[in-house]
Protein backbone atom coordinates (compact mmCIF):
# COMPACT_ATOMS: atom_id res chain seq x y z
CA UNK A 1 0.00 0.00 0.00
CA UNK A 2 1.50 3.40 -0.62
CA UNK A 3 1.91 6.05 1.44
CA UNK A 4 -1.12 8.16 0.11
CA UNK A 5 -2.97 4.74 0.40
CA UNK A 6 -1.76 4.10 3.93
CA UNK A 7 -1.86 7.42 5.62
CA UNK A 8 -5.90 7.80 4.77
CA UNK A 9 -6.24 4.69 6.27
CA UNK A 10 -4.15 5.05 9.17
CA UNK A 11 -5.39 8.70 10.22
CA UNK A 12 -8.75 7.41 11.00
CA UNK A 13 -7.20 4.89 13.70
CA UNK A 14 -3.61 8.38 14.88
CA UNK A 15 -5.61 9.71 18.41
CA UNK A 16 -9.23 8.73 18.07
CA UNK A 17 -8.97 5.37 19.60
CA UNK A 18 -7.35 4.29 22.81
CA UNK A 19 -3.96 2.91 22.78
CA UNK A 20 -3.83 -1.12 21.93
CA UNK A 21 -0.73 -1.31 23.77
CA UNK A 22 -0.64 0.87 26.96
CA UNK A 23 0.44 0.28 30.75
CA UNK A 24 -0.98 -2.98 32.75
CA UNK A 25 -3.30 -1.69 35.12
CA UNK A 26 -1.03 -2.49 38.31
CA UNK A 27 2.11 -0.42 36.72
CA UNK A 28 -0.36 3.07 36.60
CA UNK A 29 -0.22 3.65 40.48
CA UNK A 30 3.13 3.15 42.52
CA UNK A 31 0.86 2.83 45.69
CA UNK A 32 -0.28 -0.23 43.49
CA UNK A 33 3.02 -1.23 41.34
CA UNK A 34 5.46 -1.61 44.58
CA UNK A 35 6.10 -3.06 47.48
CA UNK A 36 8.35 -3.32 50.67
CA UNK A 37 11.10 -2.11 48.39
CA UNK A 38 15.25 -2.87 48.96
CA UNK A 39 17.36 -0.46 50.33
CA UNK A 40 20.88 -0.34 49.20
CA UNK A 41 22.56 2.61 50.22
CA UNK A 42 20.48 5.82 49.82
CA UNK A 43 18.21 4.85 46.90
CA UNK A 44 15.11 2.43 47.47
CA UNK A 45 14.70 -0.07 44.65
CA UNK A 46 11.56 -2.01 44.05
CA UNK A 47 12.30 -4.64 41.18
CA UNK A 48 8.91 -6.35 39.90
CA UNK A 49 7.94 -9.02 37.11
CA UNK A 50 4.31 -10.46 35.92
CA UNK A 51 3.09 -12.55 34.07
CA UNK A 52 -0.51 -12.45 32.25
CA UNK A 53 -2.54 -14.76 29.94
CA UNK A 54 -5.91 -13.40 28.40
CA UNK A 55 -7.81 -12.42 25.25
CA UNK A 56 -8.41 -9.37 23.30
CA UNK A 57 -11.53 -9.86 21.15
CA UNK A 58 -10.47 -6.83 18.62
CA UNK A 59 -6.53 -5.86 18.81
CA UNK A 60 -6.96 -4.12 14.85
CA UNK A 61 -10.23 -2.38 16.25
CA UNK A 62 -12.08 -3.21 13.46
CA UNK A 63 -15.65 -2.40 13.33
CA UNK A 64 -18.60 -4.68 14.31
CA UNK A 65 -20.62 -3.82 11.39
CA UNK A 66 -20.66 -6.04 8.02
CA UNK A 67 -20.94 -4.25 4.37
CA UNK A 68 -19.28 -5.00 0.79
CA UNK A 69 -17.43 -1.41 0.72
CA UNK A 70 -16.04 -1.95 4.50
CA UNK A 71 -12.39 -1.55 4.42
CA UNK A 72 -12.66 -2.34 8.46
CA UNK A 73 -15.25 -4.46 8.52
CA UNK A 74 -16.75 -7.97 7.49
CA UNK A 75 -16.80 -9.39 4.88
CA UNK A 76 -12.91 -8.22 4.18
CA UNK A 77 -11.67 -7.55 7.32
CA UNK A 78 -13.93 -8.80 9.91
CA UNK A 79 -12.82 -8.10 13.53
CA UNK A 80 -10.61 -11.63 14.76
CA UNK A 81 -10.13 -12.01 18.25
CA UNK A 82 -6.74 -13.22 19.68
CA UNK A 83 -4.81 -15.50 23.17
CA UNK A 84 -2.54 -13.61 24.03
CA UNK A 85 0.01 -13.83 26.59
CA UNK A 86 1.63 -10.60 28.30
CA UNK A 87 5.18 -10.68 30.56
CA UNK A 88 6.10 -7.56 32.07
CA UNK A 89 9.28 -6.91 33.92
CA UNK A 90 9.83 -3.62 35.97
CA UNK A 91 11.94 -1.44 38.27
CA UNK A 92 11.72 1.68 39.72
CA UNK A 93 14.21 3.43 42.27
CA UNK A 94 14.07 6.48 43.77
CA UNK A 95 16.18 8.35 47.26
CA UNK A 96 15.23 7.09 50.23
CA UNK A 97 11.52 8.00 50.95
CA UNK A 98 10.55 10.03 53.99
CA UNK A 99 8.57 6.69 55.29
CA UNK A 100 11.52 4.76 55.18
CA UNK A 101 14.08 7.62 56.84
CA UNK A 102 11.45 7.81 59.44
CA UNK A 103 10.84 4.06 60.27
CA UNK A 104 14.59 4.04 60.68
CA UNK A 105 15.01 6.55 63.20
CA UNK A 106 16.29 8.95 60.09
CA UNK A 107 15.58 12.86 61.18
CA UNK A 108 16.34 16.42 60.22
CA UNK A 109 17.43 17.38 57.07
CA UNK A 110 15.50 17.60 53.74
CA UNK A 111 17.62 16.13 51.32
CA UNK A 112 19.55 18.39 48.65
CA UNK A 113 18.28 16.08 45.88
CA UNK A 114 15.80 13.84 45.32
CA UNK A 115 16.04 11.56 42.65
CA UNK A 116 12.44 8.56 40.79
CA UNK A 117 13.01 6.82 37.57
CA UNK A 118 11.14 4.21 36.55
CA UNK A 119 11.35 1.03 33.81
CA UNK A 120 8.78 -1.26 32.20
CA UNK A 121 8.60 -2.97 29.06
CA UNK A 122 5.70 -5.27 28.22
CA UNK A 123 6.03 -8.73 25.55
CA UNK A 124 3.17 -9.93 23.39
CA UNK A 125 2.80 -13.17 22.12
CA UNK A 126 -0.44 -13.84 20.29
CA UNK A 127 -2.33 -17.11 19.63
CA UNK A 128 -4.92 -17.28 16.96
CA UNK A 129 -5.05 -17.67 13.28
CA UNK A 130 -1.78 -16.58 11.16
CA UNK A 131 -2.48 -12.85 10.81
CA UNK A 132 -2.51 -12.42 14.91
CA UNK A 133 0.28 -14.60 15.20
CA UNK A 134 2.41 -12.30 13.63
CA UNK A 135 1.68 -9.62 15.66
CA UNK A 136 3.91 -10.22 18.98
CA UNK A 137 5.43 -6.92 19.91
CA UNK A 138 7.24 -5.22 23.02
CA UNK A 139 6.23 -1.77 24.09
CA UNK A 140 7.91 -0.23 26.83
CA UNK A 141 8.14 3.24 28.98
CA UNK A 142 10.56 4.75 31.04
CA UNK A 143 10.71 7.90 33.26
CA UNK A 144 13.08 9.89 35.51
CA UNK A 145 12.40 13.22 37.82
CA UNK A 146 16.02 14.67 39.67
CA UNK A 147 14.24 17.69 42.22
CA UNK A 148 16.96 20.32 43.02
CA UNK A 149 16.75 21.75 46.98
CA UNK A 150 12.85 19.54 47.24
CA UNK A 151 10.78 21.77 49.63
CA UNK A 152 12.95 25.17 49.97
CA UNK A 153 11.95 28.53 49.07
CA UNK A 154 13.62 27.87 45.64
CA UNK A 155 14.45 24.75 43.81
CA UNK A 156 13.96 22.87 40.71
CA UNK A 157 13.62 20.22 38.46
CA UNK A 158 14.86 17.78 35.59
CA UNK A 159 12.90 15.51 34.00
CA UNK A 160 12.32 12.84 30.90
CA UNK A 161 10.12 10.20 29.43
CA UNK A 162 10.13 7.38 27.01
CA UNK A 163 7.12 5.22 25.82
CA UNK A 164 7.09 2.83 23.03
CA UNK A 165 3.06 2.78 21.52
CA UNK A 166 1.91 -0.43 19.66
CA UNK A 167 -0.49 0.96 17.06
CA UNK A 168 -1.66 -1.82 14.58
CA UNK A 169 -3.81 -0.47 11.54
CA UNK A 170 -6.98 -2.29 10.43
CA UNK A 171 -4.86 -4.01 7.98
CA UNK A 172 -3.60 -6.00 10.15
CA UNK A 173 0.41 -6.03 8.14
CA UNK A 174 2.75 -5.68 11.46
CA UNK A 175 5.24 -3.99 8.89
CA UNK A 176 3.09 -1.55 7.74
CA UNK A 177 1.90 -0.40 11.49
CA UNK A 178 1.98 2.88 13.26
CA UNK A 179 4.11 1.40 16.43
CA UNK A 180 5.87 5.31 17.65
CA UNK A 181 8.22 6.05 20.29
CA UNK A 182 6.70 9.12 22.09
CA UNK A 183 9.96 11.18 23.79
CA UNK A 184 10.25 14.33 26.46
CA UNK A 185 12.49 16.27 28.12
CA UNK A 186 11.99 18.87 30.17
CA UNK A 187 12.63 21.07 33.58
CA UNK A 188 11.21 23.53 35.46
CA UNK A 189 11.85 26.60 38.32
CA UNK A 190 9.82 25.77 41.92
CA UNK A 191 8.86 28.94 43.68
CA UNK A 192 7.52 28.08 47.36
CA UNK A 193 7.57 31.60 50.04
CA UNK A 194 5.85 31.59 52.93
CA UNK A 195 6.61 27.85 53.83
CA UNK A 196 4.54 26.23 51.10
CA UNK A 197 1.54 28.18 51.58
CA UNK A 198 2.10 29.27 48.25
CA UNK A 199 3.82 27.63 45.51
CA UNK A 200 4.41 28.20 41.56
CA UNK A 201 6.06 26.55 38.84
CA UNK A 202 7.14 27.85 35.51
CA UNK A 203 8.20 24.83 33.28
CA UNK A 204 9.23 23.93 29.45
CA UNK A 205 8.75 20.71 27.61
CA UNK A 206 9.82 19.04 24.47
CA UNK A 207 8.04 16.32 23.04
CA UNK A 208 8.52 14.43 19.83
CA UNK A 209 6.03 11.39 18.21
CA UNK A 210 8.18 9.71 15.83
CA UNK A 211 6.45 6.56 13.87
CA UNK A 212 8.94 3.76 13.33
CA UNK A 213 7.13 2.19 9.91
CA UNK A 214 8.51 4.48 6.64
CA UNK A 215 4.57 4.73 5.89
CA UNK A 216 3.70 6.92 9.22
CA UNK A 217 6.34 8.52 8.80
CA UNK A 218 4.71 11.94 7.46
CA UNK A 219 3.22 11.79 10.87
CA UNK A 220 5.99 12.54 13.11
CA UNK A 221 5.77 15.67 15.21
CA UNK A 222 7.85 18.05 17.69
CA UNK A 223 5.59 20.26 20.19
CA UNK A 224 7.61 22.88 22.53
CA UNK A 225 5.46 23.45 25.45
CA UNK A 226 5.79 26.55 28.03
CA UNK A 227 3.66 25.72 31.30
CA UNK A 228 2.67 27.30 34.79
CA UNK A 229 0.94 26.42 37.51
CA UNK A 230 0.48 27.41 41.25
CA UNK A 231 -1.27 26.57 44.10
CA UNK A 232 -2.26 29.02 47.17
CA UNK A 233 -3.57 27.16 50.38
CA UNK A 234 -5.94 28.87 52.84
CA UNK A 235 -6.77 25.67 54.47
CA UNK A 236 -4.53 22.93 55.75
CA UNK A 237 -5.70 20.45 52.59
CA UNK A 238 -7.46 22.91 50.56
CA UNK A 239 -5.64 25.59 47.62
CA UNK A 240 -6.94 27.52 44.87
CA UNK A 241 -5.27 26.46 41.57
CA UNK A 242 -4.23 28.04 38.36
CA UNK A 243 -2.66 26.14 35.70
CA UNK A 244 -1.94 27.66 31.81
CA UNK A 245 0.41 25.71 28.69
CA UNK A 246 1.28 26.98 25.22
CA UNK A 247 2.33 24.95 22.66
CA UNK A 248 4.37 24.69 19.44
CA UNK A 249 2.85 21.79 17.32
CA UNK A 250 5.02 21.88 14.14
CA UNK A 251 4.70 18.33 11.27
CA UNK A 252 7.80 17.33 9.85
CA UNK A 253 5.52 16.37 6.11
CA UNK A 254 2.31 18.32 6.30
CA UNK A 255 1.32 16.76 2.85
CA UNK A 256 -0.91 14.67 5.14
CA UNK A 257 -3.29 17.58 4.97
CA UNK A 258 -2.44 18.16 8.70
CA UNK A 259 -1.75 21.68 9.82
CA UNK A 260 0.59 23.00 12.64
CA UNK A 261 -0.32 24.85 15.93
CA UNK A 262 -0.60 27.11 18.55
CA UNK A 263 -2.92 25.65 21.02
CA UNK A 264 -3.51 27.77 24.66
CA UNK A 265 -5.20 26.42 27.54
CA UNK A 266 -5.60 28.36 30.88
CA UNK A 267 -7.57 27.24 34.10
CA UNK A 268 -8.77 28.52 37.64
CA UNK A 269 -9.95 26.54 40.37
CA UNK A 270 -10.07 24.91 43.66
CA UNK A 271 -8.93 21.33 45.38
CA UNK A 272 -9.40 20.40 48.85
CA UNK A 273 -11.47 18.97 51.74
CA UNK A 274 -14.91 19.99 51.78
CA UNK A 275 -15.00 17.80 54.96
CA UNK A 276 -12.47 14.96 56.48
CA UNK A 277 -14.15 12.38 53.97
CA UNK A 278 -15.13 14.68 51.49
CA UNK A 279 -13.42 16.17 48.27
CA UNK A 280 -13.51 18.68 45.79
CA UNK A 281 -11.77 19.51 42.59
CA UNK A 282 -13.45 22.34 40.51
CA UNK A 283 -11.29 23.91 37.33
CA UNK A 284 -12.89 25.81 34.38
CA UNK A 285 -11.21 27.74 31.55
CA UNK A 286 -10.50 28.47 27.97
CA UNK A 287 -9.04 26.82 25.28
CA UNK A 288 -8.31 27.28 21.77
CA UNK A 289 -6.38 26.02 18.74
CA UNK A 290 -5.01 28.66 16.72
CA UNK A 291 -3.95 26.73 13.45
CA UNK A 292 -1.73 27.81 11.28
CA UNK A 293 -3.73 28.34 7.73
CA UNK A 294 -5.67 30.67 6.17
CA UNK A 295 -7.45 28.12 4.46
CA UNK A 296 -11.70 28.74 5.39
CA UNK A 297 -12.27 25.22 5.30
CA UNK A 298 -9.85 24.54 8.46
CA UNK A 299 -12.11 24.69 11.77
CA UNK A 300 -10.24 26.13 15.46
CA UNK A 301 -11.30 24.93 18.65
CA UNK A 302 -12.49 28.05 20.93
CA UNK A 303 -14.77 26.96 23.88
CA UNK A 304 -14.77 26.33 27.22
CA UNK A 305 -12.64 23.56 29.15
CA UNK A 306 -12.63 22.47 32.43
CA UNK A 307 -13.19 19.60 35.17
CA UNK A 308 -14.82 18.82 38.07
CA UNK A 309 -14.35 15.89 40.43
CA UNK A 310 -15.78 15.19 43.84
CA UNK A 311 -14.39 12.59 46.07
CA UNK A 312 -15.38 10.58 49.35
CA UNK A 313 -12.68 8.51 50.88
CA UNK A 314 -14.55 5.28 52.26
CA UNK A 315 -12.39 4.86 55.23
CA UNK A 316 -11.50 8.46 56.28
CA UNK A 317 -9.66 10.48 54.27
CA UNK A 318 -5.70 9.56 53.52
CA UNK A 319 -3.24 11.45 56.11
CA UNK A 320 -5.97 13.17 58.18
CA UNK A 321 -4.79 10.60 61.26
CA UNK A 322 -2.73 7.97 59.70
CA UNK A 323 -0.55 9.37 57.12
CA UNK A 324 1.06 6.78 54.73
CA UNK A 325 -1.31 4.61 54.85
CA UNK A 326 -1.56 2.85 51.76
CA UNK A 327 -5.10 1.70 52.47
CA UNK A 328 -6.30 4.44 53.37
CA UNK A 329 -4.93 6.13 50.19
CA UNK A 330 -6.19 3.11 47.80
CA UNK A 331 -10.40 3.78 48.84
CA UNK A 332 -12.20 6.17 47.65
CA UNK A 333 -14.93 6.96 45.01
CA UNK A 334 -15.05 9.20 42.58
CA UNK A 335 -17.47 10.91 40.24
CA UNK A 336 -16.73 13.56 37.63
CA UNK A 337 -16.73 15.28 34.54
CA UNK A 338 -13.83 16.60 31.94
CA UNK A 339 -14.44 18.54 28.95
CA UNK A 340 -11.02 19.41 26.51
CA UNK A 341 -9.86 19.17 22.87
CA UNK A 342 -6.95 17.17 21.77
CA UNK A 343 -4.87 17.67 18.91
CA UNK A 344 -5.79 14.80 16.49
CA UNK A 345 -4.73 13.00 13.02
CA UNK A 346 -8.25 13.17 11.62
CA UNK A 347 -9.41 16.95 10.97
CA UNK A 348 -6.72 18.76 13.19
CA UNK A 349 -8.51 17.72 16.54
CA UNK A 350 -11.87 17.25 18.56
CA UNK A 351 -13.77 17.71 21.10
CA UNK A 352 -13.90 15.14 24.45
CA UNK A 353 -17.14 16.17 26.65
CA UNK A 354 -16.74 13.14 28.96
CA UNK A 355 -18.28 11.61 32.40
CA UNK A 356 -16.67 9.37 34.42
CA UNK A 357 -16.86 7.67 37.91
CA UNK A 358 -14.60 5.33 39.47
CA UNK A 359 -14.37 3.42 42.82
CA UNK A 360 -11.21 1.70 44.76
CA UNK A 361 -11.25 -0.67 47.73
CA UNK A 362 -8.46 -2.14 49.77
CA UNK A 363 -8.85 -4.92 51.99
CA UNK A 364 -7.31 -5.70 54.92
CA UNK A 365 -3.80 -4.55 53.21
CA UNK A 366 -4.12 -7.61 51.15
CA UNK A 367 -7.00 -7.33 48.17
CA UNK A 368 -7.60 -4.48 45.85
CA UNK A 369 -10.65 -3.61 43.64
CA UNK A 370 -10.61 -1.28 41.14
CA UNK A 371 -13.78 -0.24 38.89
CA UNK A 372 -13.58 2.69 37.03
CA UNK A 373 -16.00 3.56 33.75
CA UNK A 374 -17.26 6.69 31.56
CA UNK A 375 -19.19 7.82 28.80
CA UNK A 376 -17.82 10.74 26.66
CA UNK A 377 -19.34 12.54 23.57
CA UNK A 378 -16.05 12.67 20.59
CA UNK A 379 -17.12 15.91 18.20
CA UNK A 380 -14.96 16.04 14.95
CA UNK A 381 -15.03 19.18 12.82
CA UNK A 382 -15.68 19.08 8.90
CA UNK A 383 -13.57 16.91 7.43
CA UNK A 384 -11.58 17.85 3.71
CA UNK A 385 -9.62 15.41 1.97
CA UNK A 386 -5.66 16.53 1.63
CA UNK A 387 -6.79 18.26 -1.71
CA UNK A 388 -9.42 20.64 -0.05
CA UNK A 389 -12.62 18.50 -1.38
CA UNK A 390 -14.90 17.75 1.25
CA UNK A 391 -15.10 14.58 2.97
CA UNK A 392 -17.33 14.10 5.79
CA UNK A 393 -19.91 16.90 7.61
CA UNK A 394 -19.26 17.17 11.30
CA UNK A 395 -20.14 14.43 13.91
CA UNK A 396 -20.21 13.36 16.98
CA UNK A 397 -19.15 9.52 18.26
CA UNK A 398 -20.34 8.13 21.79
CA UNK A 399 -17.44 6.17 23.65
CA UNK A 400 -17.79 3.99 26.61
CA UNK A 401 -15.55 2.37 28.61
CA UNK A 402 -15.63 0.37 32.10
CA UNK A 403 -12.36 -1.53 33.62
CA UNK A 404 -12.02 -3.71 35.98
CA UNK A 405 -9.06 -4.70 38.17
CA UNK A 406 -8.55 -6.71 41.08
CA UNK A 407 -6.01 -8.00 42.52
CA UNK A 408 -4.91 -10.28 45.80
CA UNK A 409 -1.50 -10.25 47.76
CA UNK A 410 -0.76 -13.49 49.09
CA UNK A 411 2.43 -12.18 50.31
CA UNK A 412 4.36 -9.22 50.78
CA UNK A 413 6.06 -9.95 47.38
CA UNK A 414 3.13 -11.77 45.56
CA UNK A 415 0.00 -11.90 44.20
CA UNK A 416 -2.55 -12.64 41.56
CA UNK A 417 -4.67 -10.49 39.60
CA UNK A 418 -7.29 -10.25 37.33
CA UNK A 419 -8.33 -7.57 34.33
CA UNK A 420 -11.41 -7.04 32.69
CA UNK A 421 -11.87 -4.07 29.78
CA UNK A 422 -14.65 -3.25 27.56
CA UNK A 423 -15.09 -0.13 25.24
CA UNK A 424 -16.87 0.81 22.48
CA UNK A 425 -17.81 3.42 20.38
CA UNK A 426 -21.03 4.30 18.79
CA UNK A 427 -20.88 5.61 15.75
CA UNK A 428 -23.58 5.78 12.57
CA UNK A 429 -20.33 7.28 10.18
CA UNK A 430 -18.52 6.10 8.00
CA UNK A 431 -16.05 8.14 6.25
CA UNK A 432 -15.25 8.03 2.26
CA UNK A 433 -11.85 6.74 1.80
CA UNK A 434 -9.45 8.94 -1.02
CA UNK A 435 -9.72 7.81 -5.04
CA UNK A 436 -7.27 5.76 -5.48
CA UNK A 437 -6.58 4.15 -2.24
CA UNK A 438 -5.32 0.40 -3.36
CA UNK A 439 -7.39 -2.47 -2.57
CA UNK A 440 -11.19 -0.61 -1.31
CA UNK A 441 -12.58 0.32 -4.71
CA UNK A 442 -14.51 3.72 -5.66
CA UNK A 443 -16.96 3.39 -2.94
CA UNK A 444 -14.40 2.06 0.10
CA UNK A 445 -15.80 3.54 3.44
CA UNK A 446 -14.14 3.42 7.02
CA UNK A 447 -17.12 3.00 9.60
CA UNK A 448 -16.30 4.50 12.77
CA UNK A 449 -18.02 1.81 15.38
CA UNK A 450 -16.07 -0.33 16.71
CA UNK A 451 -16.12 -2.75 20.24
CA UNK A 452 -13.76 -4.28 22.20
CA UNK A 453 -13.31 -6.73 25.13
CA UNK A 454 -9.70 -7.86 27.06
CA UNK A 455 -9.57 -10.38 29.38
CA UNK A 456 -6.26 -11.17 31.61
CA UNK A 457 -5.46 -13.34 34.95
CA UNK A 458 -2.10 -13.27 35.74
CA UNK A 459 0.31 -13.63 38.72
CA UNK A 460 2.77 -11.21 39.87
CA UNK A 461 6.44 -10.80 41.76
CA UNK A 462 7.29 -7.57 42.94
CA UNK A 463 9.28 -5.45 46.00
Amino acid sequence: MTKRGLGIVGVVLGLLVPQSAGAQEFLKDKTRAEGIGIRTGDLELHPGIAGELGYDSNWFLRSNKTGANLINGAPQNPPIGAGMLRITPSLSLSTIGAARREGEGGVGQLPSVVFRAGLAATYREFFGEEIIRKQRNVSGAADLRLDILPQRPWGAAIFANYGRIIQPTVIGNPDLSFNRDDVGVGAEVIATPGGGTLDWRLGYQLRAAIFEDQEGKGFNNLTHEANTRGRWKFRPRTALLYDATLRFINYSDQANGLHNSTPVRARIGMSGLITPRFSLLAMVGYGASFYETTSPRVQQFDSVIGQVEAKLFLTGNPGADQPGNVSLALSSLAVGYARDFQNSYLGDFYTSDRGYAKISYFFAGRALIALEGGVGAIEYPNLFFVDGTPRNPSFTDVRADATLFGEYRITETFAVNLTGRYTQNFSSTQLQLAPGTPGVGAQGVYDMSWQRLEAFAGVRWFM
